[in-house]
This record gives C-alpha cells, structure tokens and sequence, in this order.
C-alpha cells in the first residue's frame, strides 16, 4: 500500500519543470499590476491652453489682442473713422477703420455666402466685431434705403420660388443677390423646385440658412419642367445633378435594349438605380 501511494505521488522531472514553469508565470500575472503602478507616473495636467483659450474667448467681449496685451486704444482713438456701407466694403477701408486681417477675413466668408448687412445691428452680429469695434463704428455706419429691410417681405409673406426672379428672391429675409443669383441658376438646371428642401442642394445654403428661410419659401410643383425619357437625349438627362455618367448611360441603353419605360417602376430594373435616386429624379419625368 505504501509503494502505491508513494508511486501514485511521485512525480517525473519533466512534469516538476513545468509546474515550476506554470508557478512562476501566475506569479508574473499576480505581480503585472504592482509592477505596473510603481513605475506608472502621472501626466500633469498642462492647463496653458485652457488658459488660453479663456483669453481668447474674453478678448470677444473686452477686445484683448491674441497675444493676452492690453488693446492698442491709444491706436485705435487716433484712427480716423469715415461714413461707411459695410456691404462689400473693400478690404482697405476695413482697416482703415482699424480692423484686422483676421477680422475682415471672417466679414467677407459672410458675405461670400450670400450674407448681407441690412442694419446696424447685423453688423454687431458679426463675431469677429469686438464690442469696442461696434461702439467706435456704430456712428459711421450708413446702409442707403436700398440696403434696408423696408425692401424685405412683410413678416409671413411667404414668396413662390420657381415662379419668382432673383429681385423677388432677394425679398426672403435672409437671402441676398449672391444666393438669389444661385438659386436661379440651380433652378434653371434642373427645371424647377418640386419640394422647397431641395434648397439646400443650392451651393452655400446649408442647414442654418435653410431654416432661417424655410418659411418665408412655398413651392408650387405646376412650374416643374418634365422631361420624356423615352425620348431624352443624353445631354437632356445631364441637367440632373442627382445622376452619374454611368446611371445617365444605362437609361438609355435599357431603353434601347428593352423598348419604352411604361413607368417609373420599370427603371428600377436599372441595377445602378436605387429607389433614393428615384425618388430624386421621379418628379421630373414623364413616360408619354
């Protein structure tokens, strides 16, 4: 019974050096974390920048320079200030008045995106005018009759924009002779607005501006120019934005191959077609 038993226990060489190999790899994973901690340091938070950007942001409301300096108000008290249009106002004049590269810089993204200054108080609007500009050019500001909103709908005249020319188009608050010219143009091309979303496929009109026209617009779809595609041309279906050279091509060549769409529903047997497409280019089509 003895030999069994001390047989049964013994173990060979082989199997020691692996429960040797085994003991001392869950003491390395036991010991990982400790060893990890102590030569773990921690990262010191550097709050330069906050700092500043705190400036910065005190700057738009005190008029503090970049670089965290007193304003040059000494500078500034001996600029001499003229009667001004702030509307495509040349670059010079606006640093005449004593304003930065910087600040003109973000006046004319405003205007390239069809903004435009009305009154006095779209001027203070503008971001990049410290409350010290504003004060100092306030007085100076002359925006002639034409600039004003006496031009502007009455608030709730909502204005039909396939039937409308671009004078009429600039009348929507919020839409100037740069974005009225656009429209017109995105208009023409593509035959004319069936919902007033499609806005916003006009170059530069995004979300914000959108909304803030939303509802000064209407959309009749009577004025929709249609198009026949079963007698489109290639260059006819190039005035949609919505289709590739490759989409426009096998419309065609599906017609060629198969005989005349009796509907749209037949288009979608077109692989490169999908129902988004579809729904885009529907409106304008006929099939008689």
């Amino acid at each position: 019974m003895k030999a069994y038993i001390k047989n049964y226990l013994s173990i060979t060489k082989k199997e020691w050096n692996g429960m040797v190999v085994v003991i001392i790899l869950m003491a390395l994973v036991l010991a990982a974390p400790y060893v990890y901690q102590a030569n773990r340091k921690d990262n010191t938070i550097n709050f330069n920048a906050f700092d500043k950007a705190a400036a910065m942001l005190n700057k738009a409301k005190t008029g503090l320079p970049d670089d965290g300096s007193p304003t040059d108000s000494k500078k500034q008290a001996n600029t001499p200030l003229f009667t001004f249009n702030p509307n495509n106002l040349p670059l010079a004049d606006w640093e005449k008045l004593g304003l930065s590269a910087q600040q003109v810089q973000v006046i004319r993204n405003y205007e390239a995106k069809g903004g435009r200054f009305y009154s006095k108080a779209d001027v203070k609007k503008m971001y990049s005018i410290t409350d010290v500009d504003y004060k100092r050019l306030e007085p100076y500001i002359n925006l002639p009759a034409s600039d004003h909103y006496a031009k502007k709908a009455a608030p709730g005249v909502v204005i039909e924009i396939n039937a409308a020319d671009s004078a009429k188009l600039t009348t929507i608050r919020g839409i100037g002779p740069s974005f009225a010219r656009r429209i017109v143009r995105y208009r023409d091309r593509i035959g004319g607005f069936y919902d007033k979303e499609q806005l916003k496929e006009v170059f530069g009109l995004d979300d914000a501006k959108y909304a803030e026209i939303k509802n000064g617009v209407a959309v009749d779809g009577k004025h929709v120019v249609k198009l026949n595609v079963n007698i489109a041309t290639f260059d006819q279906l190039r005035r949609f934005p919505y289709l590739s050279f490759k989409q426009m091509n096998a419309i065609l060549e599906y017609r060629n191959q198969h005989g005349d769409y009796e509907s749209l529903a037949d288009m979608k047997n077109i692989a490169i077609l999908d129902d988004g497409i579809l729904r885009k280019i529907g409106p304008y089509l006929v099939f008689k």
